[in-house]
């Protein structure tokens, strides 16, 4: 084991930018809004996935978003 793992500096580089916060804020929206409609409910094994990621300029817009099983939206990352 090469040492402990730096979970602050961790979350410094990749989860408390601007940027990121803002993706995040997108993504709960569309999880919520899919919960309101019915289409996903709290520990179904359901994600909300991008077509085109919000990272490479998708929108959060209903079109762009699609249901999958989780290991469909971790397996397809951010292609």
């Amino acid at each position: 084991m090469k040492g402990t793992r730096n979970y602050k500096k961790e979350y410094a580089r990749d989860h408390s930018s601007p940027r990121a916060k803002k993706q995040r804020a997108a993504r709960n929206k569309a999880r919520a809004q899919a919960m309101a409609s019915g289409v996903v409910r709290k520990g179904d094994g359901k994600e909300i996935d991008h077509k085109r990621p919000l990272s490479k300029g998708g929108s959060n817009a209903k079109s762009n978003r699609r249901v999958v099983s989780r290991r469909t939206n971790r397996k397809k990352g951010s292609k």
